[in-house]
């Protein structure tokens, strides 16, 4: 097992896992789904914010 740690302020449920666009107005917890505004894509904020976290373990070397 590898165990990667991510960023504790990193905007994971934030950021567009697609298109990497951060929406501040998902800040806001009742807010959960969103639709991006640069990439027109929906999301489940922890869907979202799960991709964006696996995205970020993968990345870190």
């Amino acid at each position: 097992k590898v165990i990667k740690k991510v960023d504790t302020f990193y905007a994971s449920s934030q950021t567009c896992h697609c298109c990497g666009y951060k929406n501040e107005g998902t800040k806001d917890l009742n807010v959960r789904e969103w639709i991006c505004p640069k990439c027109h894509s929906n999301y489940d904020r922890d869907v979202n914010a799960s991709i964006n976290i696996l995205m970020q373990g993968i990345l870190a070397n």
